[in-house]
């Protein structure tokens, strides 16, 4: 691939351009808010001016709802040799595109699986898809050169390719990604008309859970729109949950000790099988899940602390493989605790107390 479009300069399609254009590819970038296409070029992303003629690859990185008809115009206009998307939704989009009667042949839908809570060109960074899922949805009429260009566009962007049906993706992404986001947003909804006094008890705990409630509103509902069916079915079963849970839970007000019994039953239930499904998350680099050890410390709330941490660590010549900060409310203090494998806790623990870190238990 030496050359490239990018039609859509939000999050995904600048960070794409960023890392095509880091490693040489010449990209050009075409917006329908020309500001955006200027913002990515002013950060290196490429080009906001035209190409003179067809390029390898047209990449386009709009909203699911306007994926076919964007497509469509490139096609129709001779763009490119390859075509592809990055959608969130795979299935009806591609039926769209079919029923428009462009040539399928030169087109392939794809959607790495990367993304942060900001949008924008701002947001972007080259690095974004490194070691992520790229999933990409061949058809019987995919070209080989179309998915060869597809193949090389994930390798250039360090990503990792899966090869899925479009339909079952949809599911996929229902159940791992968009499901979640609407959970999220329902937990933070919570804290909206929270009294101030309990909002102020806020830990690491809720923030996991409402980190990605911060995700654009406009951006979730083009999404959620082109998914409704899947999402609503995973929320169905969740919604079983919920009322038994309630019942449960319920059961144990009681004073009946039978009803607590199986109460407590309920609960139990709900949270081993959260534990189960919670196993079967891939950890590092997708690889099986492993159980780190966490070697919790106290640091102040000053420039360079967490770097300090990192530089002694490889002094002792262990692997930091996840890290958390949970910030003290009211205080310019934290916890940050440096996930670790079991063998090198003791080891890690023993170099920060030699260097004057503070160790919580």
């Amino acid at each position: 691939m030496r050359t490239a479009l990018v039609i859509g300069t939000g999050l995904i399609g600048t960070s794409a351009a960023l890392a095509l254009a880091g490693r040489g590819v010449t990209v050009h970038l075409r917006d329908h808010d020309p500001a955006r296409a200027r913002t990515a070029a002013a950060l290196g992303a490429g080009s906001d001016e035209a190409p003179e003629g067809p390029v390898d690859l047209a990449i386009v990185a709009v909203p699911p709802a306007h994926v076919p008809a964007a497509l469509a115009e490139a096609m129709r206009a001779g763009t490119a040799r390859g075509y592809l998307d990055v959608a969130s939704v795979k299935g009806g989009p591609r039926r769209e595109l079919e029923a428009l009667g462009v040539d399928m042949s030169s087109y392939i839908g794809t959607h790495p699986m990367s993304g942060k809570e900001r949008s924008g060109p701002l947001a972007a960074t080259a690095d974004l898809f490194e070691g992520r899922p790229w999933v990409l949805t061949p058809t019987r009429d995919t070209d080989t050169e179309v998915l060869n260009l597809a193949l090389e566009l994930v390798a250039l962007c360090r990503a990792v390719p899966v090869v899925m049906d479009a339909d079952a993706h949809d599911r996929a992404v229902a159940l791992v990604s968009h499901t979640p986001q609407l959970i999220s947003s329902m937990v933070a909804a919570r804290l909206a008309d929270a009294d101030e006094t309990a909002v102020r008890l806020c830990g690491q705990g809720i923030r996991d859970v409402t980190r990605i409630a911060a995700s654009d509103p406009g951006m979730w509902i083009d999404i959620l729109s082109a998914n409704p069916g899947p999402v609503a079915d995973v929320l169905a079963g969740v919604a079983a949950d919920l009322d038994e849970t309630v019942r449960a839970l319920r059961a144990l007000q009681s004073s009946d000790e039978d009803k607590r019994r199986d109460g407590a039953g309920g609960v139990e239930d709900v949270l081993r099988r959260g534990n189960a499904g919670r196993e079967r998350v891939p950890g590092k680099h997708g690889a099986a899940p492993t159980t780190y050890e966490t070697v919790a410390v106290l640091i102040s709330d000053q420039p360079g602390e967490l770097a300090r941490i990192f530089a002694d660590a490889g002094r002792a010549s262990v692997n930091i493989e996840d890290v958390r900060i949970e910030h003290a409310t009211g205080q310019q203090a934290g916890l940050v605790q440096l996930m670790v494998e079991p063998a090198a806790a003791a080891v890690l623990s023993a170099a920060l107390r030699d260097r004057g870190w503070a160790l919580r238990q």
